[in-house]
């Protein structure tokens, strides 16, 4: 990658648009991370995002950056990339989860990164601009990150079940009204873990080709990493209401045993992500995971209509990012 030169300002300017992303990042998903406990009860909405967004940041100290590296250096060639392209990225995600927020959708604030990118670099470069086997990756987990939470938090459901099937339904909800506290904190860790590390990925990128960074550095500064958690932290804190309701009641209506299998499969699916480097969707993940609590106890129990909407959006969301990105690389291109 060829560094290029940029300006102190545009790059303060770029570095802080990332940041934003960040921070609506954590504002679009918090409800993801705190749906299930909050719906149960176990949490009112206040403690909820606080104790969400003490785990969004703790992630610093228990992830590696394989995230980090996929987006910055596994999603388009790095050679094609330039502060255009970045500010197109970003500016086509962020509003497309303005868009979806305000409509109370939970899209996956990820693959809206991850197709701004897309849009973006091919604006600029056409589709050789793109890294097949990086994108290929992110799109196989399109799919398998909900069928994985599909799957744990089905397998998580049933083994409860079964082995609570003699406990008196009282104390059972008594137990797993703190257990979900336990639960509820790994899966905010899993999201905080997970998704900044993917503006770290942004960042990480715009300081290479501003010449900030060597390409062939192995982990990005420091400062860059503090400041993205502390973001996605903060917006997790001030919290995306809106969606609240739909991952929470619409889709199935949960208990504290079913929030703490649900968020349990969710967290296991991150995590593996993470260690692996997939920028994975925590809405995708957690969105299967309720869906796959709902019917293991019955088919019926799952509003299939609401998830069916929720599985549109998902289809809808690098294609729609796409756009909005290559707009805004045209349009910065005659601004920067």
């Amino acid at each position: 990658m060829d560094s290029l030169h940029i300006s102190i300002y545009v790059l303060g300017l770029l570095v802080l648009l990332a940041l934003v992303f960040d921070f609506m990042n954590g504002f679009h998903d918090a409800a993801n991370a705190i749906a299930t406990v909050v719906s149960t009860g176990v949490l009112k909405p206040q403690t909820a995002v606080a104790m969400s967004a003490v785990f969004n940041f703790v992630a610093i100290f228990t992830v590696g950056l394989h995230v980090a590296a996929t987006v910055g250096k596994g999603t388009v060639d790095p050679h094609i990339v330039d502060h255009y392209v970045v500010f197109g990225a970003l500016v086509g995600a962020i509003i497309w989860n303005i868009i979806t927020w305000y409509y109370g959708i939970p899209s996956s604030s990820s693959h809206a990164l991850i197709g701004g990118l897309v849009g973006a670099a091919v604006a600029k470069g056409g589709t050789g601009a793109l890294v097949g086997g990086g994108l290929m990756k992110t799109v196989m987990w399109i799919i398998l990150s909900p069928l994985l939470g599909f799957v744990l938090g089905s397998i998580v459901m049933l083994a409860v079940s079964w082995i609570f099937v003699r406990t008196p339904p009282r104390k059972v909800d008594t137990w797993f009204r703190r257990l979900q506290l336990v639960s509820a904190a790994a899966y905010s860790l899993g999201h905080g873990g997970n998704d900044a590390q993917k503006t770290i990925g942004i960042i990480w990128m715009l300081l290479i080709v501003a010449g900030v960074s060597q390409a062939s550095d192995t982990a990005p500064p420091l400062w860059v990493v503090i400041s993205c958690y502390t973001a996605i932290s903060m917006g997790t804190l001030f919290g995306g209401w809106r969606i609240v309701k739909t991952m929470g009641q619409k889709i199935t209506k949960l208990k504290p045993v079913g929030g703490f299998c649900a968020e349990s499969g969710g967290a296991i699916t991150l995590f593996l992500a993470s260690a692996i480097g997939v920028p994975v969707s925590t809405t995708h993940t957690i969105t299967g995971a309720i869906v796959g609590v709902g019917s293991a106890q019955k088919a019926s129990a799952v509003r299939w209509g609401v998830a069916g909407n929720i599985v549109w959006a998902w289809i809808f969301t690098i294609p729609a990012s796409a756009f909005m990105a290559a707009i805004a690389w045209w349009v910065g291109t005659h601004i920067l």
